[in-house]
């Protein structure tokens, strides 16, 4: 028995009303983008009607100024936007109006060809944006007529979101489309002039095309009636889009504080147009004063993103990393993959490109300030420099423009005040030093006067003093500069042979010799609580010092994992003695075991406090030495 094969194709089905239900309160996140999606729309109207104009001047109809009217109604609670560009007819109307999910105006950017294509401001991609009105109304009227055409044939198209229309013929004298919309009861808070002015100035204040509204003035008569008259809400241009020579540094400034949300000045900026396969222009600026949220991981500012001169959002990771996040402007592209709801940037090589020219600028910026203006670039690492050192660890591809940037303390200038820079330390690196030399610590107290640093004074070596708490964070990533490996002075084994004398070698021999016996003494005394005891090539004042493997955990950043919160296993560092110290040569020649043990457990204990670590038994710590202290008082031996 066979079965005969039966093969058919079939259209999928949609339920309109569950699909506009979810157009209209899944795609967008904030409801007032639906103005922005009607003026988007009512611009692209305009657009068109310019266009067609070119082949066919009648069809502006003794009206060629293009323009969009934004209006309210507190008793109909109706709001309505207006555009007097190219409107519908009534198949038009059925086919992107009724049609949902299919766009006018990619339709007609498919028609468009060379220059006019090239010069196009049409917004609208997706055919789902007017859709968005039923998120704050519960039925949405649309009047049209199409330009070129008499006024008997204009057409009503009204619907409540349901998944139905009705469509009629009607007389409108006027071309373009009106799009009313009945808000719903909760919705009230729009019919107020000032929140749809702040709306039109928030999305759609650099559109090309006037917005206008009208509005109340009041005259000098107090008892005089306010009047009505329109007024444009937008700027209607764009600071960005016109040529750098015609821009004058007043306003340059002006429009920073417009979208910094700043009252200082900006203390640089850099403005670009890219042509070519990929065309944006971006306007970024470098503040005078970080904000106060700069620290805060969930603040949603920084540069805001426009595709054709519509603002789509301030939220864009993928346009600037972290460690740049306290830059402000603008990135305008045509280009950009956005979501079908455009609040939404995707990732794709057109944007990893936008980010990679947009971060080139910025690190080029900050590197012209460095170079040329000393005083500003000081002012810009006082207030940014913490954030710039995330920069390594995040942009493994700019880590060394980024190094080129970076500050530090040092021993140098022997202040707190973060002035050296890698390329200084190396210039004046001694002979034979192939290493960059640091050390990282709580304070900056804490670090210029850390044991660790005797050996490098003596010897006139440079070390930088790192005192951030991201400084840990960045040297993990930042290994080397210029050829020169960064060597923490609290890790590992110092190797200063190659600038150490004959005899300071030799020394040190004899003394790992003649101090043998006591290096295990102290071990067996201190146990577990160290790894080793060995004699140090650091110390020339100090006893003791604790040292660390070179690929271990800090102790600075062992304390700081532990303050966050997270299990981390105590690790055993290196007891290291200073075989010149008196302390040092009187523990060698102690006899009596209790003694020994005690002066042992102090010099430790001194260790841990000098790197700013704390003891696990503080009592027993002052015990002892109140004991020392007792005895240098009495004058007698130490009991």
């Amino acid at each position: 028995m066979t079965v005969e094969a039966h093969k058919e194709t079939l259209g999928f089905q949609a339920e309109v009303q569950q699909l506009l239900r979810l157009v209209a309160h899944s795609l967008y996140s904030h409801k007032e983008v639906f103005l922005r999606e009607l003026i988007s729309n009512a611009s692209d109207a305009c657009d068109k009607l310019r266009f067609e104009a070119l082949t066919d001047g009648a069809l502006y109809e003794n009206d060629p100024d293009l323009k969009i009217r934004v209006s309210f109604d507190k008793d109909a609670r109706t709001i309505t936007v207006a555009d007097n560009g190219i409107g519908m007819d009534r198949q038009e109307v059925i086919d992107n109006i009724g049609t949902i999910a299919r766009s006018g105006t990619r339709q007609f950017m498919q028609k468009l060809t060379g220059d006019q294509a090239r010069d196009a401001h049409l917004i609208g991609q997706f055919g789902v944006g007017f859709y968005s009105s039923f998120i704050v109304a519960d039925k949405v009227t649309l009047r049209t007529r199409r330009a070129g055409m008499g006024a008997e044939h204009g057409v009503l198209w009204e619907s409540t979101g349901e998944g139905e229309y009705t469509l009629e013929t009607i007389e409108k004298p006027t071309r373009g489309t009106e799009v009313t919309l009945h808000l719903r009861e909760d919705e009230s808070d729009l019919l107020n002039e000032w929140q749809l002015r702040s709306i039109i100035t928030k999305y759609s204040d650099h559109i090309t095309l006037p917005v206008i509204m009208p509005v109340q003035k009041y005259s000098e008569d107090k008892d005089a009636p306010p009047k009505i008259e329109d007024e444009r809400i937008n700027q209607a241009a764009a600071l960005w889009a016109r040529p750098k020579q015609d821009i004058k540094e007043e306003e340059y400034k002006e429009f920073y504080k417009h979208v910094g949300h700043d009252f200082e000045d900006p203390l640089a900026w850099t403005h670009n147009r890219v042509e070519g396969k990929l065309e944006y222009t971006s306007l970024l600026f470098i503040p005078a004063r970080a904000p106060f949220d700069l620290w805060d991981r969930e603040q949603r500012h920084g540069v805001k993103l426009y595709v054709q001169r519509v603002f789509i959002m301030d939220d864009a990771e993928h346009l600037m990393p972290r460690y740049l996040r306290f830059v402000r402007g603008v990135i305008d592209s045509n280009d950009l993959p956005l979501n079908i709801s455009r609040e939404i940037l995707q990732s794709s090589k057109i944007v990893d490109s936008i980010r990679a020219g947009s971060v080139k600028k910025v690190l080029g910026l900050l590197e012209d300030l460095a170079e040329n203006d000393a005083e500003k670039y000081g002012k810009f690492w006082k207030e940014f420099g913490r954030v710039l050192k995330e920069g390594p660890a995040e942009d493994y591809g700019n880590r060394e423009q980024i190094a080129k940037l970076l500050r530090f303390a040092s021993t140098h200038a022997d202040s707190a005040e973060q002035t050296v820079s890698l390329a200084d330390y190396v210039g004046r690196m001694k002979e034979g030093q192939d290493k960059i030399y640091y050390i990282v610590s709580d304070s900056f107290a804490a670090a210029k006067n850390s044991p660790h640093l005797e050996i490098f004074r003596k010897k006139g070596l440079e070390v930088l003093l790192l005192t951030d708490r991201v400084d840990e964070w960045l040297m993990s990533h930042l290994t080397e500069f210029e050829g020169k490996h960064f060597q923490s002075v609290a890790k590992g084994a110092l190797d200063l042979d190659k600038i150490a004398s004959e005899e300071e070698k030799q020394e040190r021999k004899q003394a790992e010799d003649q101090f043998k016996d006591l290096l295990t003494r102290v071990k067996e005394v201190l146990g577990d609580q160290v790894k080793e005891v060995r004699i140090s090539s650091r110390l020339t004042d100090s006893p003791a010092c604790l040292v660390v493997d070179e690929y271990a955990l800090s102790a600075h950043l062992e304390r700081m994992l532990r303050d966050a919160g997270q299990n981390v296993p105590m690790s055993k560092p290196y007891l290291e003695l200073n075989p010149h110290h008196p302390l040092v040569t009187r523990l060698k020649g102690e006899a009596d075991a209790g003694r020994f043990g005690d002066l042992t457990h102090l010099l430790f204990e001194q260790a841990v406090l000098a790197e700013g670590g704390q003891l696990e038994d503080p009592a027993s710590f002052v015990r002892r030495l109140n004991a020392l202290l007792l005895a240098l008082d009495q004058r007698s031996d130490y009991p």
